[in-house]
């Protein structure tokens, strides 16, 4: 597989077609991450611009403040919260503008603010925004004057506990200055669709919002052209704009016929980009570039999910915002690797758990080739914590819908909205009619995708899931199908033998949840060591039986499982986050990544555990599993067999003929989707043999190491661009004397970087661990952890040492290069 990496942010291949556009006076989107002041204090006053703010610590954003704490286990935001503190904080930056930007209109954009900002330029309240997951803006323009200017924002996060969740504190998403001409497109104001396609055609439609500044009326010409990933350009048309003055707003149409498109699909994520001109007097003076993709999507109540016209079984996963380390503050780069390692799973569908995330997200979906399903409350009027969303929702939902579709509905990984997750009003008898408004909003403003909810009470016993509510939904969405009664057995299929028109949706389901590396019974601070198992084996034969179901039943579009990585909050004390994830904290997959690697991927694979490293358990009996996609593999240890076991799924029957099989049958010895032995436990090494139709073609060996002697560093890119959006992932590992990873070990280390760049995140992905994210010191957790550097803005190189007393101490270097990125900044703009 490809290997996906930052650099396909950076949109070069169109920048020949852009540049000639800023040249000639078009508008200015300015990066304003730099050189902030913050006090995590409330303190009184600061909104004033003449406010002295000159001991406040200086920092760039995004920014999370709560992530830089102690865990606390009586923190108000408890085990929800990840037992970090939040409270209030301040941030200010001073500015610069030019004259001549005061003929344009400014606004300030904001990605996201956890939680209850309120935002000021030179003192002048411009508005507070209670969401902290939504992008939001103010228009600056009647306020700003030639040269110094000031914008403060106040950060409230002390009404505890407003999350289930880990939601971070702070200005934790990126920040942006917009400059335009007064006639100008509006923020999201281009919609595209695609409402004809197929291989020989396309039919592209812009909607375009363009607004009028002016004192006075006028017209103007509006230009829509299509290039496509290579900057080659595809297709354009152009109409006359006629406009009011003052804050006129007008939609313009247009249509487009592109001819032999390359479609967007998982395998081949092509985007196209809609470049909007504003020409006045033959002069463009605003313009904006659109990234989308040509695709067609289908739901269909017996054939399931289609795009393009190929039926796609959604294999999907739900995520959070946060990044472990980092908490909600996650460089780009973090994303990339993340989405790298679940795509290299076999994922390809991502369900937005379960507010908006950040946009860069989402365009790392379109091109990294990932379904959305796209989620944007977690509560509605009937709330979970004392201080969430339905606090605000009657006042703010329409108005956060509205923005949350117009921001997102361009991206081609978007095929699915949900309007919420395990609502209260599901249960309610009169709870449909607060999901009819949202139903309704989502149809007027986007009508070329379903909605659904994901709903954890339609078979209740005590409360289900109305018959109106479900029947207000494009979409069925479930959570947790097989959580009542029969439904353990027979999934969907009671609701779609009594609803056969109903489209169905496994919105979040069952994974096997466990702690990396863990193999001793127990639960929640509890460890059992007389008890050794390969898994949580109920978990995991409920996970294989709910993919079988779905995968062989076309009609069940796929299946989100909860959750794709492990996150902060949501948690029980000792622990500080979830472990339901099958990758960790840290980024590292466990052993039920390789469940679902073994059913989505068809790379030939085994995967074995536990670790072999039991001393003082000689003759004791161990299990041993493996999950893999061939269909027998041969257990060994030491060179003595423990006998081949077969798996097939699905089993194939009879085709064309009686006794004739269009696939060879295996005589499977047994009906779940992993395999199992039981082994009198020696040192030495496993290994397993796994062939196809008789045929070896993988093997895998885990061996019994040797005590703790050194750590050993790797890096998964040794050149990074010198961007705030760009990390290096540092694995550390604990090895023996050969150089084998010691599965168990548990060494403390402390990681120094020096010359270009900082550590910003260490972790090792132990729920129990209280240590600070923050410190450099810490210990390794069944054998690894995971240090985050971020270069600085100045390429150089950047060392990265681990340091012990008792072990051999490793080194790595990484070179940051001059960053290539097209985005341009503040800093740069007043330069």
């Amino acid at each position: 597989m490809k290997r996906f990496t930052l650099s396909i942010l950076v949109f070069l291949c169109i920048q020949s077609f852009s540049n000639c556009i800023a040249q000639a006076g078009g508008r200015e989107r300015l990066l304003m991450d730099a050189g902030w002041k913050f006090s995590q204090t409330d303190t009184v006053g600061a909104e004033k611009a003449a406010f002295n703010d000159s001991r406040w610590r200086t920092l760039n954003l995004p920014h999370d403040w709560s992530i830089e704490h102690d865990f606390i286990q009586d923190a108000p935001t408890g085990g929800g919260g990840g037992y970090l503190p939040t409270g209030v904080g301040w941030y200010r930056k001073q500015f610069t503008i030019p004259r001549s930007a005061l003929s344009k209109v400014v606004w300030i954009e904001f990605d996201g603010v956890y939680q209850n900002s309120d935002v000021w330029i030179n003192g002048h309240h411009l508005g507070r925004y209670p969401n902290g997951y939504m992008s939001f803006h103010y228009d600056l323009t009647p306020h700003l004057k030639a040269g110094n200017n000031t914008i403060t924002v106040r950060v409230d996060n002390s009404r505890q506990p407003n999350t289930r969740w880990y939601s971070g504190s702070g200005i934790y998403r990126h920040v942006w200055l917009n400059i335009a001409h007064p006639l100008h497109i509006a923020q999201w104001g281009t919609y595209i669709t695609t409402p004809q396609v197929d291989a020989a055609k396309a039919t592209v439609q812009i909607k375009t919002t363009v607004n009028n500044r002016k004192a006075v009326s006028g017209t103007a010409t509006l230009r829509s052209v299509i290039v496509d990933e290579v900057g080659k350009e595809v297709g354009r048309t152009e109409s006359a704009v006629s406009l009011k003055s003052g804050t006129d707003t007008t939609i313009v149409s247009h249509e487009i016929q592109v001819a032999t498109p390359v479609l967007w699909s998982l395998e081949k994520p092509h985007m196209y980009s809609i470049w909007s001109l504003v020409i006045d007097k033959g002069k463009v003076i605003d313009e904006v570039a659109t990234p989308f993709g040509i695709r067609h999507i289908e739901y269909d109540a017996d054939k399931g999910f289609l795009l393009n016209g190929k039926r796609i079984k959604m294999k999907g996963v739900c995520l959070h915002h946060d990044a472990g380390s980092v908490g909600a503050a996650v460089p780009e780069s973090m994303w990339v690797r993340r989405l790298q390692i679940l795509k290299d799973m076999g994922c390809n569908a991502i369900r937005t758990s379960h507010n908006p995330m950040a946009p860069e997200f989402l365009d790392l979906c379109d091109r990294m080739g990932f379904l959305v399903q796209n989620e944007v409350y977690d509560v509605w009027l009937a709330g979970k914590a004392k201080y969430d969303y339905a606090v605000y929702f009657k006042e703010w939902s329409q108005r956060d819908l509205v923005n949350f579709i117009h921001r997102d509905r361009n991206h081609p990984s978007v095929v699915l909205w949900s309007a919420g997750n395990e609502i209260g009003e599901q249960g309610q008898p009169k709870g449909y009619e607060v999901l009819r408004p949202l139903i309704e909003t989502f149809h007027r403003e986007d009508p070329t995708r379903p909605v659904t909810t994901g709903n954890d009470h339609i078979a209740d016993d005590n409360s289900p899931t109305t018959p109106e509510f479900l029947s207000m939904l494009d979409i069925v969405g479930y959570n947790y199908v097989d959580r009542w009664r029969d439904r353990r057995e027979l999934f969907y299929d009671i609701d779609k033998r009594n609803n056969p028109g109903w489209k169905m949706i496994g919105t979040e389901n069952v994974s096997i949840s466990g702690v990396r590396g863990n193999y001793f019974g127990g639960g929640y601070g509890r460890i059992d060591s007389s008890v050794i198992q390969p898994a949580n084996l109920p978990g995991v034969i409920r996970a294989e039986q709910l993919w079988k179901f779905t995968a062989v039943h076309d009609y069940v579009i796929g299946d989100f499982m909860w959750t794709g990585i492990d996150y902060l909050g949501e948690a029980r004390w000792p622990s500080k986050n979830s472990s339901s994830g099958v990758i960790d904290l840290c980024g590292f997959p466990k052993d039920a990544y390789y469940f679902y690697k073994s059913q989505w991927t068809d790379q030939p694979m085994i995967h074995l555990a536990p670790h072999w490293n039991w001393n003082g358990r000689e003759g004791k009996v161990i299990p041993v599993m493996a999950y893999t996609n061939c269909d027998t593999v041969e257990l060994f240890l030491n060179g003595k067999s423990f006998g081949a076991k077969s798996v097939q799924f699905p089993r194939p029957g009879n085709a064309g003929a009686w006794n004739r099989y269009a696939v060879t049958p295996v005589g499977t010895t047994t009906a779940d989707l992993h395999l199992i032995w039981d082994v009198p436990y020696e040192p030495g090494i496993l290994k397993a043999v796994g062939r196809k139709g008789g045929k070896t073609i993988v093997e895998e060996e885990i061996r019994t190491t040797g005590a703790p002697a050194a750590f050993r560093l790797s890096v998964d890119r040794s050149k990074i661009e010198a961007d705030a959006t760009n990390v290096a992932h540092v694995k550390i590992e604990v090895v023996d004397k050969d150089g084998n990873i010691v599965p168990n070990a548990a060494e403390s280390v402390q990681v120094i970087v020096e010359g270009a760049g900082r550590l910003i995140g260490l972790d090792n992905g132990n729920p129990v661990d209280h240590t600070s994210m923050k410190s450099d010191k810490r210990k390794t957790f069944n054998g690894l952890a995971l240090a985050v550097v971020q270069p600085a803005i100045k390429p150089g190189t950047i060392r990265v040492t681990t340091r012990s007393s008792f072990l051999k101490n490793d080194s790595i270097e990484i070179s940051t290069v001059k960053s290539g990125s097209a985005i341009r900044t503040l800093e740069q703009m007043q330069k």
